[in-house]
């Protein structure tokens, strides 16, 4: 169990603490991707979905849901966010959308996982409001991108899957 810190000597899982450490501005980048029918993609990029508006609707439930990281996820701690964007690109060439979720706060614990829920929340949004036209969508490519701040300083993902 060495280098994994959310458990104590004797393997019980454990939230990190992290009182010690200096408050740092840290930042992290996740992406996700939902691939569909090319209609249906047609159809999100027409705003003619009838629930409404698909990004602007799925833009904020990934807001929300990295706010409401900690809540999900056991071990996360409750973060006060500073910024959270959820960009969107249409692929058409692989008829999908890729999202983009950037967070940012200065605290002593970094927000990878608030940017990885909010790329996932968004996706599930989008499936969600499109389900009734498309059964088939596929949510995947999930992953951090960057981070920065913090102990272990900058990551950025050298290879990233689908892009």
């Amino acid at each position: 169990m060495e280098g994994l810190t959310h458990f104590d000597k004797t393997g019980n899982a454990i939230m990190v603490d992290v009182s010690g450490k200096n408050p740092t501005a840290r930042t992290a980048t996740a992406q996700g991707r939902i691939s569909m029918k090319q209609e249906t993609l047609r159809t999100i990029e027409e705003g003619k979905i009838g629930k409404g508006d698909v990004l602007g609707v799925a833009r904020v439930a990934g807001i929300m849901a990295a706010k409401k990281t900690s809540e999900l996820i056991p071990m996360c701690h409750p973060l006060m966010l500073t910024k959270c964007s959820v960009d969107f690109d249409f692929e058409k060439d692989s008829n999908s959308i890729k999202i983009m979720a950037t967070v940012k706060t200065m605290g002593q614990t970094g927000v990878e996982m608030e940017a990885l829920t909010a790329a996932s929340a968004a996706a599930l949004t989008i499936y969600d409001m499109c389900k009734a036209i498309d059964k088939d969508m596929v949510i995947g490519d999930i992953c951090l991108l960057e981070k920065t701040g913090g102990k272990s300083g900058t990551y950025i993902r050298h290879t990233i899957s689908g892009t």
